[in-house]
């Protein structure tokens, strides 16, 4: 039913990753086809793509559904239709930044002060230029092909360039001034496929399976039980964001309490709960969580 596409590169394992804990592995023959599938009924055709292209790609109806970010959406002015934020990307759940940098000794403290004539590589040529269009700057942007931040200062004088963290652009000896946009990676569609209620349903089930993997992740189920002298102490232990689940046990013997709590919480909260009285306390790995 469904032609997928997913982005190949920087994102692929991140995406690979993802797909396989939502119970959807993508299989091919070696790591370098293009061609894959997944042995699922709403999936018919599975193509790993740069995701520069797929935004393009889908606008035109050449698939119905993929993964890239709103970067590229947003580079290629594609006409899609976004389902929603996948918040992951390839080494953490952050957004990735679309910045403008320029040398750690440059006088110029914002984008804006930087002079008519400024010369800028980057591998978003048009973000770059509606950016500094906006600004009423005109800038000399240059296409890169990569090592972006090595141009500076012969061959640019600043550049815009992705980033998680900053980290490689400092290493590099370079100081963010501004930033163009902040890109989520995310699920998107062709707009006609999409208006197909059969498809559309297909994919929101694709959906539902992708976000509930990511809500998952770093969450745990705890499941304890107490007694009715103790469960006020128990209770208040508990993350206040959270609404634990409260049964009352057979034969009135206390209380069973159920809560999803970040796994980061565990190794302080368990033995906090054991001194308030909390017994069986159980910790549950949770692989989707569905709202």
């Amino acid at each position: 039913m469904l032609r997928l596409v997913l982005p190949k590169g920087s994102l692929e394992r991140a995406t690979l990753d993802l797909f396989d804990a939502a119970d959807l592995p993508v299989l091919r023959r070696a790591a370098v086809q293009y061609l894959a599938q997944i042995n699922d009924p709403r999936i018919t055709d599975v193509r790993i793509l740069r995701p520069q292209e797929i935004p393009t790609y889908l606008a035109e109806g050449l698939f119905d559904l993929g993964i890239t970010g709103r970067d590229w959406i947003e580079e290629t002015e594609s006409d899609v239709v976004s389902l929603g934020e996948l918040r992951y990307s390839k080494a953490t759940n952050r957004p990735i930044r679309l910045v403008i940098a320029v040398a750690g000794d440059s006088p110029y403290q914002r984008a804006a002060d930087l002079p008519d004539g400024v010369r800028i590589s980057t591998e978003y040529l048009s973000l770059t230029r509606r950016y500094f269009d906006s600004l009423g700057i005109r800038a000399e942007v240059r296409l890169s092909y990569g090592a972006t931040e090595a141009k500076i200062p012969d061959i640019a004088d600043a550049v815009v360039e992705i980033t998680e963290t900053g980290s490689a652009l400092r290493a590099a000896g370079l100081r963010i001034v501004d930033t163009i946009l902040t890109s989520y990676t995310e699920l998107v569609a062709n707009r006609a496929a999409y208006e197909d209620p059969a498809k559309r349903h297909a994919m929101d089930q694709i959906h539902t399976l992708l976000a509930g993997t990511l809500e998952a992740r770093g969450q745990v189920l705890l499941k304890l039980n107490v007694s009715t002298d103790d469960l006020d102490a128990v209770i208040a232990l508990v993350p206040a964001e959270k609404s634990p689940t409260v049964s009352q046990l057979f034969g009135g013997a206390g209380y069973a309490v159920e809560t999803v709590v970040a796994k980061a919480q565990i190794n302080t909260l368990i033995p906090a709960l054991k001194d308030a009285g909390a017994t069986g306390i159980l910790e549950i790995p949770i692989s989707k969580i569905v709202h």
